[in-house]
């Protein structure tokens, strides 16, 4: 167990996330933030997935062409 200080603000966001009143401060950290890793284990992650079907493939495409303009984009963190 570890004691940090955050500020009102980042309290009040970090609290939004909670799921329910029993969800832990940590669980949402947990859940949100991902374990620092490398490229390398990224690619093994990725290649131990299933192959995508025709259909999920071409949600996948249709979803990243609506983030090709990154002007577009809002960060999340600070919604």
């Amino acid at each position: 167990m570890k004691t940090i200080t955050l500020t009102d603000e980042a309290y009040a966001r970090l609290k939004t996330w909670k799921d329910a009143e029993s969800d832990s401060f940590s669980k949402v950290v947990e859940r949100l933030v991902p374990a620092k890793g490398t490229l390398g284990q990224i690619l093994t992650a990725i290649k131990e997935l299933p192959t995508l079907t025709e259909a999920q493939s071409k949600t996948l495409e249709d979803c990243l062409s609506e983030f090709q303009d990154w002007s577009k984009q809002r960060d999340p963190w600070t919604i």
